[in-house]
């Protein structure tokens, strides 16, 4: 769809100054863009209004702010201006139409206005309206002929032209010679449209009568008001000359390439001229050139050569045509019309303009992205003013073209700042001439960070080591999270993440410093109660919603011998005296009791070793060292003493070591009475009972109860085991034995060789505690209490209340 409105002043005269005249503009919409077009005459004041283009386009005037509308052009001089807040076109430089177009018509130039967010580019063609303010001019003041008096009627004779650098109606118009007695003035018009004048003699000229004329010829213009220009001619008139020069062409049609060099041959002209002698010599010259002509080429006035003489710039003059005039020594001469064509070449790189660019871009820009507009012109012409551009080298950037000659820089992925921080976007603009030229510009972008990087720990799980009784506030290790972001997106802080260990929380054991990730342990450890921490430690960065990862921290207590061995039998006792007794009839290596002892340490800390360090006979008796047997070394005699008294020491094998001291009471005889007057002795301080029979008949019917009764239970408890294993066995159901546990170190080395049963009873003092105990071995205990008028003698079976050979250690 297209219309036009003009708009004119007709029979209104144009001012040479001072005044705003818009003539017409015309209108155009299609798919692609809209076009404006308006027309202005020349010379117009700057500031002058040229059209208000908002109403035009049909745009707001806030969206000529919003897009910051602009003029875009290639030229140096921007002869329009943009007010975006009226929405209007005025005169920003001097218009001159003669110095802008010279004589091409119509005169206008082209620019663009360019509005962004989103792109927009309306084109916008200005035509400059001739004024009549230029006179037609001659070259040269005064013209000289010479013509011979036997000049034929009829003979032509060419004048020189006038240029007249407006157009149309203002250009030249009419030529008038005076007087006009002798020759009577015909004008002819160029292919052109220029227009040029002869001479044609009408009347005889006679020499002896009027040797020289004097004629004056006027040229004016159409523009109101009129202009003119004039030229004097001085006719010389000669002798008889009968016969004028003749051109053997009356055109020359040919070409030369732009910024030929310096003196190259054009073409060659030749004219003939029947008279002999010096009348038939001829000299070759431009007749009437045009102005600027002479500077180009010139002529060999003897030959015709026409040769180069200044480059010849195809942007300025596309085709040249001039006349040739060949004069004989008579004074006549013929001319003829010469018509150059001017090649285009590559001579003009393309002109790289940047209209916008923006940096930085944040990296999470989607594909597709418009960081920068660029346009690009090329002054020549066909395929050398194609132009075409790419980018340099690859990177995740593209540039595509969606209006003439505009190009858009554009992202052609996502970007990540942590591959690619900063880039230096190379654009290549070449033409399609051969060779092709080409223009280079360099863009640095810079590309902004966004939060997409969580912290990423450098190794994982962490674990260390420290050792119990550590003094509070002491380092254990240090964590690092590294983030590749930048700024306060890789501000990393560390937080504990929260839980219980022990039931308390992890904040009760360690800390961890947000800065820098040093854990400390906030209170001293104990390995006994707790042989390691295992929590979770959070990496946070700053970021805006934070991203955030966790590693696992485990750190080992190691254990200090901080514990002194603990003897569990035999039981020291304040208010009686136990003993072991060894008949006399004992074989060497007689088992007579165990000293068994542990040690909550662990490792090493942990091993026993058992040692004799007193005895009453050191001959009779020695310990295991690993085990902590007492046997016999040698045999018993009537000769050793009832009462022995042994002292061993347990010792773990911690740095440095330490120690318990046992005290074992053995007894050498064979019946009780034997020895019940020797045992008195070692409680000499208490009171003598008078009532000491009373007692231990008493004592000797409880135990002969409860042995009764555990008698009673043992054979109850096995015949219930004996009927549950039948059951078992008769049944399809998989039989899967029980084996308790043994009491052992951490190591496993064993510390207790065979197995014992314990019932502790402890209170506030130690003295009043009371121990039950069973052990696998066949002995005779002996419990000595002085309050007693009797002594109470217990046998147990060398079978285990259990009846498990393995049964484990129980403490209550």
């Amino acid at each position: 769809m297209e219309f036009t409105e003009n708009r004119r002043n007709r029979g209104v005269k144009w001012p040479l100054q001072g005044a705003v005249y818009v003539f017409m503009f015309q209108f155009i919409v299609n798919q692609a863009e809209a076009q404006i077009r308006y027309s202005i005459p020349e010379e117009m004041k700057k500031g002058s209004l040229v059209g208000n283009v908002a109403q035009d386009l049909g745009l707001d005037l806030k969206r000529l702010r919003s897009g910051r509308a602009r003029i875009v052009t290639g030229e140096n001089i921007q002869y329009i201006g943009l007010k975006t807040d009226k929405g209007t076109l005025v005169v920003n430089e001097r218009i001159d139409r003669e110095q802008l177009c010279g004589e091409v018509t119509p005169c206008s130039f082209t620019f663009e206005i360019l509005m962004e967010n989103p792109m927009e580019l309306h084109p916008v063609t200005i035509e400059v309206l001739d004024i009549n303010d230029n006179a037609p001019i001659f070259q040269n003041s005064n013209l000289e002929f010479e013509i011979s008096e036997s000049a034929a009627l009829g003979s032509r004779f060419v004048l020189a032209s006038a240029d007249d650098a407006d157009v149309g109606e203002n250009g030249l118009q009419d030529y008038v010679l005076t007087p006009t007695e002798d020759f009577v003035l015909k004008q002819h018009v160029n292919p052109d449209g220029s227009k040029y004048a002869e001479m044609v003699l009408q009347k005889p000229l006679d020499r002896e009568k009027q040797p020289g004329l004097s004629l004056k010829l006027l040229a004016v213009d159409g523009g109101n008001p009129q202009r003119s220009g004039t030229v004097n001619i001085d006719v010389n008139i000669l002798d008889a000359n009968d016969n004028a020069p003749v051109f053997n062409q009356t055109v020359y049609k040919t070409t030369v390439i732009e910024n030929a060099p310096i003196g190259t041959h054009i073409v060659t002209v030749s004219a003939s001229d029947k008279d002999s002698g010096s009348t038939g010599m001829l000299k070759y010259s431009f007749s009437k050139s045009k102005a600027g002509i002479a500077n180009l080429i010139d002529i060999d006035e003897s030959t015709g050569r026409i040769f180069v003489t200044k480059e010849i710039d195809f942007e300025k003059d596309k085709k040249i045509e001039f006349r040739v005039e060949a004069k004989d020594q008579g004074g006549l001469t013929d001319s003829c019309k010469i018509e150059i064509e001017v090649i285009d070449v590559n001579d003009n790189a393309p002109v790289i303009n940047v209209m916008s660019f923006t940096s930085p871009v944040s990296e999470d820009s989607p594909s597709g992205t418009t960081i920068g507009i660029i346009n690009v012109k090329d002054i020549d012409s066909g395929d050398n003013g194609q132009v075409r551009c790419i980018i340099e080298g690859t990177i995740p950037f593209k540039i595509k073209s969606n209006v003439r000659n505009y190009f858009a820089l554009m992202t052609d992925a996502a970007l990540d700042r942590e591959d690619l921080s900063e880039c230096n976007i190379t654009v290549i603009a070449s033409d399609a001439g051969s060779p092709p030229l080409s223009t280079k510009t360099t863009f640095h972008l810079k590309i902004s960070d966004v939060n997409d990087n969580a912290p990423v720990f450098q190794r994982g799980p962490y674990s260390a080591f420290i050792t119990e009784n550590n003094p509070p506030g002491a380092s254990i290790l240090s964590v690092y999270a590294k983030d590749p972001d930048e700024n306060q997106n890789a501000r990393v802080s560390y937080i504990l993440e929260e839980r219980e260990i022990g039931g308390s929380p992890v904040s009760d054991c360690v800390s961890i410093n947000a800065e820098s990730g040093v854990v400390h342990a906030v209170r001293s450890f104990d390995y006994e109660q707790l042989k390691q921490l295992v929590f979770v430690v959070k990496a946070q960065d700053g970021g805006s919603p934070p991203l955030s990862s966790n590693v696992t921290v485990k750190i080992m207590i190691q254990d200090q011998n901080d514990n002194p061995p603990q003897v569990l039998y035999p039981v020291q006792t304040g208010g009686s005296v136990v003993a072991e007794m060894v008949p006399r009839a004992a074989d060497v290596g007689y088992l007579v009791t165990k000293v068994v002892a542990v040690d909550v340490d662990s490792g090493q800390n942990a091993w026993l070793s058992y040692k004799l360090q007193k005895a009453t006979d050191r001959a009779l008796f020695e310990v295991g060292l690993q085990n902590g047997e007492i046997r016999t070394i040698r045999q018993v005699n009537d000769k050793d003493a009832v009462k022995q008294r042994l002292t061993v020491i347990v010792e773990d094998n911690g740095q440095p070591s330490r120690s318990a001291a046992v005290i074992v009471n053995v007894a050498v005889a064979d019946s009780f009475p034997e020895v019940l007057s020797e045992f008195t002795d070692f409680t000499h301080d208490k009171e003598y009972n008078d009532n000491l029979t009373f007692y231990l008949v008493l004592a000797l019917a409880v135990v002969s109860f409860l042995f009764i009764t555990c008698v009673v239970v043992i054979i109850s408890v096995k015949i219930y085991r004996w009927r549950q294993s039948r059951t078992l066995f008769h049944s399809n159901l998989p039989v899967i034995p029980y084996y308790p546990p043994r009491y052992s170190d951490t190591l496993g080395t064993g510390t207790l060789q065979h197995v014992y049963n314990y019932e502790v009873c402890r209170t506030t003092d130690s003295r009043k505690s009371d121990c039950k105990f069973g052990r696998a071995g066949s002995q005779n205990v002996l419990i000595m209490d002085p309050s007693s008028t009797g002594t109470m003698q217990r046998i147990q079976s060398e079978k285990s209340i259990l009846d498990e050979p393995d049964s484990p250690l129980e403490v209550s």
